[in-house]
C-alpha cells in the first residue's frame, strides 16, 4: 500500500536541506509526497525569484501535490497561533498524510519552533486519525547554531539511506541559487554533503539524513 507523506517546511529550501533524500527515496518507491511550505516573501523582485526556485525544485523531484502559504518569513511570532493552525490544518485534511516531517523545536530561527508547535498541536491521534507517525528532520544554519545550552541537541533515532540520491538531493538544492552560500557557509553544497557522510558514518552508509521518531502508531 501506498504512503502518502507531507513534508512541512517553514521556508523555501527547508524541505530539500531536511528531507531531499527521503522525499527521492519515497518517490522511487511509488509513495505519494507532499509539501507545505509555511511562509512566502512579499517583496518584489525576490518574491519572484523564490517562486520560481521553488517551482523548478517541485518539479525536480518531481512533487505534485504542494502549496505555499501566505505568512510572512520571520514574522509568525506576530500571528496568533490558532491563526497558523487552521491554514496548516486546513492542508492537512485535505492531504490526510499516513506521515508527517517536521522541524526541529530548537531550531535557532522561531519560525521552526512555531511550525513545530503547531503541527504537534494538530497531530493529536484523537483529531487526526491517519496520521501514523511523526518525524523531526534537521536543518543545517538552524538546528546546528542554537547557542541556548539549556535546550536539548538533535538526537536522532532514524537513519535513512540517501546513498543513491544525494546526488541529485545536491543537485535540486543547487537551485535554490538565493539560499545556498559558498563553503564554509552552513548552507553550502559541500556542508550538506558532508552531513550526509557524518550521518551516513553513524548509521554504517554512505550518506544518510537523520530524523527523530517523535510518535508512531502501528
Amino acid at each position: 500500500m501506498k504512503k502518502k507523506i507531507l513534508i512541512v517546511a517553514p521556508h523555501t529550501d527547508d524541505e530539500t536541506l531536511g528531507c531531499g533524500g527521503t522525499i527521492l527515496k519515497n518517490l522511487d518507491e511509488g509513495n505519494i509526497v507532499c509539501c507545505l511550505i509555511v511562509t512566502k516573501l512579499k517583496e518584489q523582485p525576490l518574491k519572484n525569484r523564490k517562486k520560481l526556485e521553488l517551482k523548478k525544485v517541485m518539479s525536480k523531484y518531481p512533487i505534485k501535490f504542494y502549496k505555499q502559504l501566505n505568512f510572512e518569513p520571520a514574522k509568525l511570532d506576530t500571528i496568533p497561533k490558532q491563526k497558523i493552525i487552521k491554514s496548516i490544518k486546513e492542508y492537512l485534511d485535505k492531504i490526510k498524510p499516513s506521515e508527517i516531517y517536521i522541524p526541529f523545536e530548537n531550531d535557532a530561527h522561531s519560525d521552526h519552533n512555531i511550525v513545530f508547535n503547531c503541527v504537534t498541536a494538530i497531530s493529536k491521534s484523537f483529531r487526526s486519525k491517519f496520521i501514523k507517525k511523526v518525524l523531526v528532520y534537521e536543518t543545517p544554519s538552524e538546528t546546528d547554531i542554537n547557542l541556548d545550552h539549556r535546550l536539548p541537541n538533535f538526537k536522532p533515532n532514524l537513519y535513512v539511506d540517501i546513498s543513491k540520491y544525494i546526488k541529485k538531493k545536491i543537485d535540486i538544492l543547487s537551485l535554490y541559487k538565493s539560499e545556498i552560500g559558498k563553503h564554509p557557509f552552513p548552507r553550502s553544497l559541500k556542508n550538506i554533503r558532508a552531513l550526509a557522510t557524518y550521518r551516513g558514518s553513524m548509521s554504517n552508509f554512505k550518506s544518510a539524513e537523520a530524523f527523530i521518531i517523535l510518535k508512531e502508531r502501528i
